[in-house]
């Protein structure tokens, strides 16, 4: 008897629905010649869920979110709400959504294709073979800190983490680079701030459960200029929140297009899986998104939340494949495209690879 699966989708705004549609497309394929079956709830969030419903995460998706065994996100946002109270824009919505299902360990993987080693702004001997893994904690820091306040004069947010908070994202990290290369470089500001120096000593703890693996500390200043300098160095990235955010965003630029590096959100009740782009609303209906980072987060879901590793090793391959052919989206048609595809061409193409599998 065949295993079920229960996806709760969330294509969001902009570009997410076309780069959901694609993602969908391609776990479709790969379920057919595969020993499980897929079934699927569309829920809101975001800008449109605020437009229907007054709230960028209505309770409905919330429980719908809850009961189900993933979630596949798209991207929410753009400037349309960008004048909304902060609560009501698109953003808040997710945020709230990590806090209430516990998403409290990012993971973010950043790899360099072969064939675009040139797309990258950095040299090719810089970035050709960078594989590292960015784990980012996601419910604490300052963005979730108390008190805050935006006053006449002065305004204020406050950086907090507990030492539970720091355990778990660090033992997340370790037990990461032990399926890796077992190194942890962990990125902080403990030469200025006083958190930083607590998530400092507290992962010095947890390291000592992990002999096998080496243990490094950055300061995020530091750290920021060494991930352009000398990607390689790194295998496991493990750093805060706000940290996270920015070294994250900064190492997707080094594959060459943000449209390729997925992520999963997970350490709750049940994962969410997403690219880490926005929403692009300026290249919205064009056909134009590149959809392999959603399918790469599609893939990341077939393997965290399930167990199904062969389905998602046979997604990553068509990846490469499709990227090995020549087949290039239009962020990345100025390098090696033998045919530039539209978001539905390129998912179609990945989904043909994958069902012959």
């Amino acid at each position: 008897m065949s295993k079920r699966y229960k996806i709760a989708v969330i294509k969001g705004d902009g570009i997410g629905p076309e780069i959901i549609d694609e993602a969908l497309k391609v776990v479709d394929a790969v379920a057919v010649n595969s020993d499980f079956e897929l079934s699927y709830e569309e829920y809101l969030m975001g800008g449109n869920a605020y437009d229907i419903t007054g709230d960028p995460l209505p309770e409905e998706t919330i429980e719908g979110c809850r009961n189900a065994d993933a979630i596949l996100f798209g991207a929410i946002g753009g400037p349309k709400w960008d004048d909304l109270p902060r609560d009501k824009r698109p953003e808040s919505g997710l945020l709230r959504l990590r806090s209430t299902l516990g998403l409290y360990a990012n993971y973010r993987p950043v790899k360099v294709y072969n064939e675009l080693v040139e797309a990258s702004t950095l040299k090719s001997e810089v970035v050709k073979g960078v594989d590292l893994l960015v784990m980012r904690e996601l419910t604490g820091g300052i963005y979730f800190g108390e008190p805050r306040a935006n006053e006449e004069d002065r305004a204020y947010n406050t950086m907090l983490y507990t030492k539970a908070e720091v355990e778990r994202i660090a033992h997340e990290a370790f037990k990461a680079a032990m399926k890796r290369k077992r190194r942890v470089c962990s990125v902080d500001k403990a030469n200025v701030l006083e958190v930083s120096q607590f998530w400092r000593d507290t992962v010095i703890e947890v390291a000592k459960e992990y002999p096998d693996v080496v243990l490094e500390h950055m300061y995020i200043d530091n750290a920021a200029m060494q991930l352009v300098r000398d990607p390689k160095q790194f295998d496991v990235i493990l750093t805060g929140n706000i940290f996270g955010d920015i070294l994250s965003d900064e190492a997707s630029m080094i594959s060459g297009s943000i449209g390729l590096l997925p992520s999963a959100s997970i350490g709750g009740e049940v994962g969410l899986y997403e690219p880490i782009h926005g929403s692009a609303p300026d290249i919205a209906g064009q056909g134009i998104a590149n959809p392999i980072a959603t399918i790469s987060s599609a893939s990341m879901m077939l393997r965290f939340a399930f167990g199904e590793e062969e389905a998602a090793d046979k997604i990553d391959r068509a990846i490469e494949m499709v990227l090995r052919d020549g087949y290039r989206t239009k962020d990345i048609s100025a390098y090696g495209a033998k045919e530039v595809c539209s978001t539905q061409e390129m998912g179609s193409i990945i989904a043909e690879i994958v069902s012959r599998a």
